[in-house]
């Protein structure tokens, strides 16, 4: 089998590598805790207002850039009470000269020449990819706003979000909501249609997805900034859809064993995987559905009572399937991942008492040494495998393919303890046969080792010969 190939790089690849080497001349004169801030900042402020942009542009070389763009900030958040302390304000303190060559270089790109929609789709590009950029340069802490967008594809894919309330309870950077307009543009669907609703802790981050969000041209009010557990700022709300990559495997979160939300049992103090969880499914409507990434020990830890709210919420049949995903898709951790999808309502879906299982591990092509991804047709594969067992009219009727996929009743889920583990469940994948007798075929390689011995032998003494004739 040929290697998988990584798919060919968009036509607004040079420009954003572009404009990633120039905002990396910024990186010597800044905190690494500012430096996404400064330049983030400027993509948005291009896109948001052309007039502070213009003169900000013509004053490139002034020995004052900085304050400059700090007023052009805050006369933009003054104008528009949804961005209230989301923009920075910190470039008089950067080095001005490297600033001025940044904005001179964004200028040059002329997003807004492409026309609007286009204009918006390109600075959107240019933005999500200096997130990822961000991620992968913070490492560790790059996981804490970034989810790397073929994992967000298969959420998406799988759940199709196209109308109704969607949410996500520890949002990042919102590349979840991002998605969802983006596959409601595919279907040329109305994103008017969806209502986005998001919460997030950290405060830095909270500000990149309220800029992500309206620099896509995505109505922002929904995300609220807070703990989601401490307080939940959606309470009462109840969700269609719920697409989330909690942080995993957390100690120290704000634990209340009265909490309401522990409906199958109260998570453990030094780990929140089933904390997020059960707030998930407390969250659902009736008929709700929802997508989390979850470290894979969440489908078979038994630690301090984990297994017992498992297996609860196995029995209570709101699990729908488990997607066992390849290694190194997250830069920022080496902890192997899964998706869990729940669903509130399996009886309309016909599968009652069933779970979905999928091995995709063997999936994916390196991105380099460190990072792999998904491509676009592995993100379909998955996908058109959880609606062909759906029932989707659109796709070909579900069948089971042994290493890859298998339909699990509850009571086989029980038997084997409740754990979700799909490499359990989906065995192995049928071997090539090409119809030689076992027999034969050995006595044939046998035959043919033999004969290569034999011609290397004579090789060999050729050589031999030779030498000594020198």
């Amino acid at each position: 089998m040929s290697p998988r190939k990584a798919p060919a790089s968009s036509p607004t690849k040079e420009l954003k590598d572009t404009l990633w080497k120039a905002a990396n001349k910024l990186r010597g004169s800044l905190p690494a805790s500012q430096y996404k801030d400064v330049i983030l900042g400027l993509v948005f402020l291009e896109y948001v207002s052309d007039t502070h942009w213009k003169s900000l542009a013509d004053n490139a070389k002034s020995p004052n850039v900085g304050e400059l763009a700090d007023a052009a900030m805050q006369t933009v958040m003054a104008a528009d009470p949804a961005l209230a302390g989301t923009l920075p304000r910190l470039y008089a303190s950067v080095d001005q000269r490297r600033l001025g060559e940044l904005v001179e270089l964004l200028d040059t790109a002329r997003f807004s020449r492409q026309g609007p929609r286009r204009a918006r789709d390109l600075m959107g590009e240019v933005y999500e990819y200096f997130l990822g950029n961000f991620a992968r340069a913070e490492g560790r802490r790059g996981g804490e706003f970034f989810t790397p967008p073929s994992v967000v594809r298969v959420i998406v894919e799988v759940l199709e979000p196209s109308s109704g309330r969607v949410y996500d309870p520890c949002c990042g950077s919102g590349g979840m909501f991002v998605q969802t307009e983006q596959f409601i543009a595919r279907r040329d669907g109305d994103p008017g249609d969806v209502s986005i609703y998001g919460q997030e802790s950290v405060g830095e981050t909270w500000r990149l997805a309220k800029m992500n969000l309206a620099i896509h041209g995505i109505d922002n009010t929904g995300l609220a900034r807070g703990d989601t557990f401490a307080e939940d700022r959606h309470a009462g709300v109840q969700m269609d859809y719920v697409l989330a990559n909690p942080p995993f495997n957390i100690k120290d979160w704000a634990r209340d064993e009265q909490d309401p939300r522990w409906r199958f049992g109260v998570p453990p103090a030094g780990n929140a995987n089933y904390a997020w969880i059960q707030h998930i499914l407390s969250k659902l409507a009736p008929r709700g559905r929802a997508g989390v990434v979850m470290a894979n020990g969440s489908m078979s830890s038994n630690t301090l009572g984990e297994g017992d709210i498992r297996a609860r919420i196995v029995a209570a049949d709101l699990v729908s399937c488990l997607v066992a995903l390849p290694g190194q898709l997250f830069r920022s951790t080496g902890i192997p991942v899964c998706l869990w999808f729940f669903d509130m309502d399996k009886a309309a879906l016909e599968r009652s008492g069933q779970v979905l299982f999928i091995d995709a591990r063997g999936l994916g092509y390196l991105v380099d040494r460190a990072e792999r991804a998904l491509t676009d047709g592995e993100v379909t594969r998955i996908s058109d495998t959880y609606h062909a067992w759906c029932g989707s009219a659109k796709h070909t009727a579900y069948q089971d393919v042994p290493g890859f996929c298998k339909s699990v009743t509850l009571e086989d889920i029980s038997a084997a303890d409740y754990v979700l583990t799909p490499g359990r469940y989906v065995g192995t994948a049928a071997s090539d046969n090409d119809g030689e007798p076992v027999a034969e075929k050995i006595a044939r390689l046998k035959k043919e080792l033999l004969a290569a011995l034999d011609e290397s032998a004579r090789l060999d003494e050729v050589v031999r010969e030779e030498v000594e004739r020198a």
